[in-house]
């Protein structure tokens, strides 16, 4: 339990996790970590969060580290504080829901890495997805602190908040987490649901709020006043815009008061140096998104949603449509029965409203990752989900949406996926570590665990997202004229040099050959960026129309490319690993 009694704020400092996950695309190596680990371990902060959310992913995609070192360092150094993880519930820290065996060895592995605090929450605020999550920590000795995903609806009420928040109470819950991923918590009213938990539960209440929208200061500072008993901030260098509120800010507010966090504003600003030569380093990374968005009281996107939004229109080519793919969350979100956006329900809505928008029809394309959540693969919506799309996957996938917690369908996986990985590897896995890392993400998984042995060489490092750039002055000499014009799926820049010819020359990120398109058949298109995941057909096999045939990974989901006819795959122009653009050609249907 947290000692309230003399109404002290806690801190918990989102610096080494949220933080950069929220600016920086996740982008903060365990290096940039390590050289103020013993000043953090000095602040008396409540907790310092570190692990968990994209981190895991971000580690072994971009970073090549291995995540579970990164706690093992980290608690090395910090062996005062608290270590704080965000889990996903049965998502774990992946994209889909996993096996209760897998969700349990993960927990126990993370608390023996090093993790002492576990905030644990559902996308759905489905509390039926919390309880193995739960269990696993407080077998594992560990504090369990339960997760409200806030957003604001029709369904959502503050009776429903009230209601769950006495569940996760009873379920073992140490501490209650108000997650206010988009920023959407409002002074006023987090006066008044602080104060209407405070009334029913007796489990000290924690604040986490981004500062998107410009209410995060003021909502802490009433959410205190009601008796909360913790909030969420981080150092300056990586604070508001979509991160949270400045810590020395907070601090500084609450100095002197019967609130005051009694810690060393001296201190902080000396560690707050090191992060600003962190976020100079890492400046390729920067979302580029405005300090205060407005527009999110309405399109509800939290943080890390927005820079990765931000992120996949890039990969797209399509940064110039982020407006209207805010518009179009807002309605995905509606029809599909109003879910909190948090991951991965925010990856759901997020890349089916990219989808929508970069196809210019609304569900022409339905990624996987829609279908499951239609079906209740994810949890129970929190509202209706609209009836044609329902009808409409029911008929394509054969299958009917579940009512029982999505675990309960999924068969013990940890064992098969011990036997797997040690197939792909040729041995047995040197650690229980590894099969979880592969279990989670096979494919990103099983690459990761061969370059660190040895057993692959590595591709060079993937360069950052390229930012949106100022337009250039007008030229004030004339220059030759260039356009762009596209030849068999090849794209070249073309320079009018005078009135008697011109220079041809191919694009500098075009690769230098490219597999002809046939023209003997009905070519099947990427219906997006991405790149190619699996094969599902062969050249020679036969397809039914609506058959799956490739399934390709872009914006962290999973997308199945069905075929428009019937017939056979006369060629197939892609294989795994291939990067492909919206609208590239994948197969030829004879």
């Amino acid at each position: 339990m947290v000692n309230q009694d003399k109404q002290t704020v806690m801190i918990t400092d989102t610096i080494l996790r949220d933080a950069h996950q929220s600016l920086l695309a996740t982008r903060m190596p365990t290096k940039y970590m390590l050289p103020v680990a013993s000043k953090l371990d000095k602040v008396g902060y409540f907790s310092l969060e570190m692990w968990g959310g994209a981190t895991f992913d971000s580690c072994i995609r971009f970073l090549r580290e291995d995540p579970w070192d990164r706690v093992r360092q980290l608690r090395k150094a910090i062996p005062n504080t608290r270590l704080q993880m965000l889990l996903r519930g049965q998502n774990v820290v992946g994209y889909r829901h996993y096996a209760d065996d897998l969700v349990e060895k993960f927990v126990e592995l993370a608390a023996n890495a090093g993790i002492d605090v576990f905030r644990i929450f559902d996308a759905l605020n489905d509390v039926r997805n919390l309880r193995t999550a739960m269990r696993a920590t407080k077998k594992a000795g560990k504090h369990a602190e339960g997760c409200i995903s806030y957003t604001t609806s029709p369904v959502h009420t503050l009776d429903l908040y009230v209601e769950m928040a006495q569940q996760l109470e009873e379920m073992g819950a140490d501490t209650l987490c108000i997650k206010d991923m988009a920023g959407l918590l409002t002074p006023y009213v987090a006066l008044e649901l602080v104060s209407a938990l405070k009334r029913k539960i007796s489990i000290p209440i924690h604040l986490h709020c981004h500062a998107t929208t410009g209410l995060s200061e003021m909502s802490y500072l009433k959410g205190i006043e009601a008796g909360a008993a913790i909030i969420d901030t981080a150092l300056s260098p990586l604070a508001l815009g979509t991160s949270q509120p400045a810590t020395e800010s907070l601090v500084a507010a609450l100095r002197n008061t019967p609130y005051d966090t009694g810690l060393d504003l001296d201190l902080l600003i000396e560690i707050a140096d090191h992060f600003k030569q962190v976020r100079a380093q890492l400046s390729e990374y920067e979302s580029g998104l405005p300090g205060v968005d407005a527009r999110i009281l309405s399109a509800q996107i939290p943080g890390g949603m927005l820079s990765n939004l931000a992120s996949q229109l890039r990969s797209q080519n399509a940064m110039d449509r982020y407006d209207e793919v805010l518009d179009e969350v807002v309605k995905v979100r509606a029809d599909l029965g109003y879910p909190p956006l948090v991951t991965p329900s925010s990856q759901v809505v997020g890349t089916q409203a990219v989808i929508n928008v970069l196809q210019g029809e609304r569900y022409k394309v339905l990624t996987e990752h829609t279908k499951n959540y239609i079906l209740g693969k994810y949890g129970k919506a929190p509202g209706e989900i609209r009836k044609d799309l329902v009808e409409r996957v029911v008929a394509e996938t054969g299958q009917q949406p579940i009512t029982k917690r999505p675990a309960d369908y999924i068969e013990p996986e940890l064992e098969k996926d011990r036997r797997e990985l040690a197939e792909k590897l040729g041995m047995q896995p040197r650690s229980d570590e590894d099969v979880v890392t592969y279990a989670l993400f096979p494919e990103v998984g099983l690459e990761f665990i061969q370059i660190r042995d040895g057993m692959k060489k590595p591709e060079p490092a993937k360069p950052a997202p390229a930012k949106a750039q100022k337009p250039s002055p007008a030229p004030q000499e004339p220059t030759p004229a260039t356009y762009r014009i596209t030849v068999n799926g090849k794209t070249y820049e073309v320079s009018i040099e005078d009135a008697t010819g011109f220079s041809v020359q191919p694009r500098a990120d075009e690769p230098p050959t490219k597999k002809a398109i046939p023209t003997d058949g009905r070519t099947v298109k990427a219906p997006l960026s991405g790149d190619v995941l699996r094969i599902l057909k062969q050249e020679g096999d036969e397809v039914s129309q609506g058959e799956e045939i490739i399934v390709l990974e872009a914006m962290k989901m999973e997308t199945k490319v069905v075929s428009p006819h019937e017939g056979r795959v006369a060629h197939l122009l892609v294989k795994p690993g291939d990067k492909v653009e919206n609208g590239d050609p994948l197969v030829v249907i004879s």
